[in-house]
């Protein structure tokens, strides 16, 4: 039997004042710890995507009609709500897993040895991009699911899905200075990518928002503009991405770029070809519900995916220790110093 230390007045003074550096002065986590914590707060940004699009696509939005409580009697749903209502209020309970993720994600990242600063920060934008998500999430509901709110609260999980997949890539990497692996023309390449894809997610909030998806079995409001315009719209800039990703392998193969840029192209372009599949087959079978959730996951794999296509573009190596320098960056030849650039 091993005794269990006794606690002094001290520590819990410790505990109260900062409980993240008592925790991290007793524990320093195996890097592939933090690494899976990382992991897991990412996955988890996308399941609260998908069951919110469940929400969305099972006529479950008011399933509970108020926030923050189920209803103005009780905190959660009632037998008397049906199968709504235990959609809705299990999608709530959700975010409490998604919290909890993250907050696994920020002790991980806090008690790790070196501290990193840089990752800590990462954490903590993920739990502030939780709270104010789930404010945004409550007022979508109080609102009666205006399409618009609608559009941001989805827009919002974006960027929480953005910033959770650089800090797992973080948890990676080192923190020296980023050094590129590919020349100025392909960095360019890439961010128009990025740019575009950004605008694909957007345009495919406005194509939900104007489409019979509405999220509630009663009539909800619909976005004032021509969904059929939207859609074509939509069909436009995803072809756009897949003609930029594929003019970006064919450019990453000429300038005989490192594998990471490639590996990750190709990954794209493989997530782009299924979902290019399950958009058209939904649109032509007059989007069957199964098929518009595939499709929600499909968004968030794609922006995963470009992020990664981007963030491959540099290493980053461990920072120098005092009076030890840095080792210096690898030369490669270049096909073309402009295009190419330092690998």
């Amino acid at each position: 039997m091993v005794g269990v230390p006794n606690v002094t007045r001290a520590d819990a003074s410790a505990v109260l004042r900062n409980p993240l550096a008592f925790i991290a002065a007793r524990w320093t986590p195996d890097p592939r710890t933090v690494r899976r914590a990382a992991l897991a707060a990412l996955v988890m940004s996308v399941v609260i995507v998908v069951t919110g699009g469940a929400v969305r696509l099972t006529g479950s939005g008011l399933g509970c009609p108020t926030w923050p409580k189920c209803t103005e009697d009780s905190l959660t749903n009632t037998s008397e709500m049906g199968v709504h209502g235990v959609i809705e209020f299990g999608n709530r309970l959700l975010t409490y897993v998604l919290c909890a993720a993250v907050g696994w994600a920020i002790i991980a990242a806090r008690s790790q040895k070196p501290f990193r600063r840089s990752l800590t920060r990462l954490g903590w934008a993920q739990f502030w991009l939780v709270m104010g998500n789930a404010v945004l999430g409550g007022i979508v509901v109080l609102v009666g699911l205006n399409p618009y709110t609608v559009a941001a609260h989805f827009l919002l999980s974006s960027a929480l899905i953005a910033v959770a997949a650089v800090m797992w890539q973080r948890t990676r990497e080192g923190d020296g200075a980023p050094r590129p692996l590919v020349g100025k023309a392909v960095q360019q390449l890439v961010w128009v990518l990025v740019g575009v894809a950004a605008l694909l997610i957007t345009v495919g909030t406005v194509v939900t928002g104007a489409g019979p998806h509405a999220g509630d079995s009663s009539e909800v409001p619909r976005m004032d503009v021509p969904w059929e315009d939207v859609t074509r719209l939509h069909a436009v800039l995803a072809w756009v991405v897949v003609t930029l990703t594929f003019a970006l392998w064919f450019v990453l193969k000429a300038v005989d770029a490192p594998r990471g840029p490639l590996h990750r192209t190709r990954e794209l372009f493989l997530v782009l070809l299924s979902q290019g599949v399950i958009g058209y087959v939904q649109y032509f079978t007059s989007l069957p519900e199964i098929l518009v959730g595939l499709h929600m996951l499909g968004s968030c794999l794609v922006w995963i995916a470009v992020l990664r296509v981007l963030l491959s573009l540099r290493e980053r190596p461990g920072a120098a220790l005092p009076g030890i320098p840095a080792p210096p960056a690898q030369a490669y030849d270049a096909t073309s110093a402009s295009i190419a650039g330092p690998r």
